[in-house]
């Protein structure tokens, strides 16, 4: 049929031809365009929920089958590095309007996400509480001009732009992360002055600040707020050990001490032996250039591993290059003879330090990491020279104060150093001589501390908390921040690092003048890709970038405090409403949620202590802080962890206040939210504890009412027994010989018991009925304070000590008699007097103590 259509048709016309063509072109366009992606409300273009563009409209993509080779592809795309974590279960927050894609599967050589294979829109079983979540590093790396991929000049691609790093902040731990990060093993040394060549492009200015247990060095902290400008002879250079790197250490606090693993045949595997010690453990430490072996062991049962294993029993001599030159080929019949286990080693290159409980990273309590444990160094002799050897080795400048007494608190563990005595050019702080290591004769009271140079802090100055003049903490000293190239997105991070929220407005200052003091920065430039302050390139640290108050920067953040106004001990909203506790029976004990950038988000345990927890309490307007909680110990949260290595000192008003880094790292996870325990709630309901305090003082006040109430009809079953016995007496003979037995043996009996006697007159026994009536009206302004109980007793109470009962003078008979029954005479008042007394004083106590 096509064969006769086409021999009857009319032939085409050229334009015909030519029209048809184009749309055959535009249509293939359409189809092969990649299509557009974006991240949302992750707090910038790098990480937040994903987005493509179809049809000119938005949408999301559903999670079915998301995982990091997708995420990857999402962050190629973008121009933001590598993929740190691909979220699920709306991560950042649900979308809106079509579910565009849906069961991605990506194998990582696609340019776009569009590339991948995905079944389309799939709304009919996916909603948008399952729309996917990216977080990239924001940056990629390489290394360059090397004999190998794992040597070279280390480049940095930021937005799509590949430029050098400069070498200014370029340590080994730096170094190791990036190794480790390329799959090339640890650096084996960080050579500078242009090793590998000059580079091209743009000198990337950012310093990482790396403790070298990092995966990879988009989750270290970065700064480049005031950094030198650099050129290509000081590009930064990395050479790793490849290949030699097939072996690693697991599970400790550096890379340099853990349980023992080796890569073979494309995995890594246990190392398992039953003599294990310092000879094997000096060849692990050999190979993976971490010094000499402090300790061989084997871990304990919760640390060893449950893969699969690389190598079973091995015995060295001590001096081989590798673990595998060891004599790995042993027979049954000697691994028989003990229980192959797990193995580790600590080497002399696991020591490390670090500065805690400080209000920035550069300045807290000194802490050494020896042996597998953080541990202290005693203030005994800690001067600036030992000051300045710490703040040297942790890459923060010089010491601006060495401080002792456990300025930055009390640490706890072991005290590992003590009479440290630096010259203050050591590398670091364990080559200046001191005392033996963990024998310090002091306590963690005296703890010691630096402030070093390099330690930065952002204020507001001259108004309240969240308004006036942006002021800097740099080199010991306060200065003005100049207003020159400031743009709305440096005072948005202004206002977050300040804990105020968003940027209103930057204030013009319409007086001219000099300024007083110095003014550190100027033109400093934040833009999309920065999500701190710190992070935002400036000029360089100068006492003079401007000279005029013109150039001052004053702005107005949105979440206002008055501080000076505010109640003690807790803050008005807005500050409290940016947090919350959230899993437990009030608003003071649970799993701590803050409120940043439009959605709540967790806190992370890493560092969490009773300091943090402090605040958070107070931020929260509850009382002190009963303890510091961990490990998701209210429940997991959801969505996006906003703090992470919270360091706070327990003065500052909200969390808010406190250093901390920014939670998009995707190091932690939400099996580590932090969580706190507040006491004596002021709003909410009452804890448990306090529950259980009101219920055990209802429980005595009770007990008190019952045993007054007992003591009442105790005295009128006295009253009523002692009626009966007089009118008995009455009808007996001989009233005479009963009315001396009744009147005067007790008061014989207790003249010869109490050397102090009295009398009482005839109307202070008809008082005693009415005695604990009127006891209020005859406690009067001359009575001693907390003591007119007893002395009332004293005066009108028959029986009372240093009293002697007798009766009136011209009494005689039965009259006599009577009267004494009828007023209740010393045996027969005494006894309940004294219960119902003991009973009221009790319970007055009991109830003034309480709600005086």
């Amino acid at each position: 049929m096509m064969t006769a259509l086409s021999k009857t048709s009319p032939p085409l016309k050229p334009h015909f031809i030519h029209l048809q063509m184009s749309w055959v072109a535009m249509l293939f366009e359409v189809q092969t365009r990649a299509a557009e992606v974006r991240l949302e409300n992750g707090g910038g273009r790098c990480a937040g929920r994903v987005e493509v563009k179809q049809q000119g409209q938005w949408g999301t993509v559903c999670h079915y089958s998301w995982d990091k080779a997708d995420a990857a592809v999402v962050c190629k795309q973008l121009g933001c590095g590598d993929a740190v974590e691909a979220h699920r279960n709306a991560h950042f927050g649900p979308g809106s309007g079509r579910i565009w894609m849906s069961d991605v599967e990506c194998d990582g050589t696609e340019s776009a996400l569009s590339d991948c294979k995905n079944t389309g829109s799939d709304e009919e079983y996916c909603d948008h509480s399952q729309d996917a979540g990216v977080t990239c590093s924001g940056k990629g790396f390489r290394l360059v001009n090397g004999s190998t991929a794992c040597d070279g000049r280390v480049e940095v691609q930021v937005l799509g732009t590949w430029g050098t790093l400069c070498d200014s902040h370029w340590h080994l731990l730096d170094a190791h992360v990036l190794c480790r990060h390329l799959g090339c093993g640890f650096a084996e040394a960080v050579p500078g002055g242009g090793r590998f060549g000059r580079g091209t492009g743009p000198t990337w200015r950012e310093s990482f600040h790396c403790d070298g247990t990092e995966a990879q060095l988009g989750q270290c902290p970065v700064t480049a707020l005031g950094a030198s400008p650099c050129s290509h002879d000081r590009d930064a250079a990395v050479i790793c050990s490849g290949d030699s790197g097939a072996l690693r250490l697991v599970g400790g606090g550096s890379r340099c001490d853990g349980r023992v693993e080796i890569f073979q045949r494309g995995t890594w595997g246990r190392v398992l032996d039953d003599q294990w010690d310092v000879q094997e453990a000096s060849v692990v430490c050999r190979q993976l250039r971490c010094g000499e072996a402090e300790r061989a062991y084997n871990p304990p049962k919760p640390e060893r591993g449950t893969g699969p294993v690389g190598l079973r029993g091995v015995r060295c001599a001590g001096h081989e290059p590798s673990l595998t030159l060891c004599n790995t080929s042993l027979p049954e019949s000697a691994l028989a003879a003990g229980i192959a286990e797990d193995v580790g080693v600590v080497c002399w290159g696991s020591r490390q330090a670090r500065l805690v409980n400080g209000p920035g990273r550069c300045a807290g309590r000194v802490e050494i990491y020896y042996r597998g444990s953080w541990g202290t160094v005693c203030d005994e002799g800690w001067d600036l020279p030992d000051a300045a050897v710490v703040c040297q080795q942790l890459g923060c400048g010089g010491a601006l104060e060495a401080v002792g007494s456990a300025g930055f608190g009390s640490g706890s563990g072991q005290i590992w150093l003590g009479s440290v005595s630096c010259s203050g050019a050591e590398a670091a702080l364990w080559d200046c001589p001191a005392g033996s290591w963990g024998e310090p004769d002091c306590g963690h009271k005296e703890d010691a501390g630096v402030v070093c140079s390099e330690f930065v802090a952002l204020r507001l100055e001259n108004n309240d908390s969240c308004s006036g003049r942006l002021q800097v903490f740099y080199n010991g000293t306060w200065g003005s921040v100049c207003s020159n190239s400031m743009t709305p997105q440096t005072v948005s991070l202004a206002c977050k690092e300040l804990g105020c929220g968003d940027a209103i407005s930057l204030d013009p200052f319409p007086t001219s003048g000099t300024l007083p003091g110095p003014a550190w920065l100027d033109r400093v430039e934040c833009g999309e890709r920065h999500s701190s302050f710190w992070q935002c390139p400036s000029a360089p640290w100068h006492p003079q970038s401007c000279t005029d108050l013109r150039d001052e920067t004053h702005i107005t953040c949105q979440g206002l405090c008055l501080l000076p106004r505010c109640p003690e001990g807790s803050l008005p909203s807005p500050d409290r409403e940016k947090i919350r506790a959230v899993g437990g029976e009030s608003g003071c004990w649970g799993r701590v949620e803050v409120w940043h950038r439009g959605s709540w988000g967790t806190v992370c345990d890493d560092s969490w202590d009773m300091l943090d927890a402090a605040v958070a309490c107070r931020q929260l307007g509850c009382g002190p802080a009963v303890s510091a909680l961990g490990g998701a110990a209210f429940g997991k949260g959801t969505g996006p962890i906003w703090l992470e290595q919270v360091e706070c000192r327990g003065t500052e008003p909200s969390l808010q206040h406190c250093w901390a880094r920014p939670g998009d790292s995707g190091s932690c996870r939400h099996k580590e939210d932090a969580a706190v325990n507040c006491s004596d709630a002021t709003r909410g309901r009452p804890t448990s504890s306090r529950r259980e305090s009101l219920l055990v003082i209802t429980c005595i006040i009770l007990g008190a009412l019952l045993c007054l109430l007992l003591a009442l009809l105790a005295g009128q079953a006295w009253s009523a027994r002692a009626g009966r016995r007089a009118s008995e007496r009455a009808w007996e003979p001989f009233p005479e010989a009963l009315y001396e037995e009744i009147g005067y043996s007790p008061a014989l009996e207790k003249q010869g018991r109490f050397s102090i006697s009295g009398s009482y007159s005839e109307g202070s026994l008809t008082k005693m009925q009415t005695h604990y009536e009127d006891i209020e009206e005859e406690d009067g302004p001359g009575s001693a304070p907390g003591t007119h109980l007893h002395p009332q007793r004293s005066a009108e109470a028959p029986g009372a000590e240093g009293d002697a009962w007798s009766p009136p003078q011209d009494s005689t008979g039965y009259d006599d008699a009577e009267e004494v029954s009828l007023a209740h005479g010393p045996e027969d008042t005494k006894a309940p007097l004294t219960n119902t007394t003991s009973c009221t004083m009790h319970f007055n106590h009991l109830y003034f103590h309480l709600y005086d």
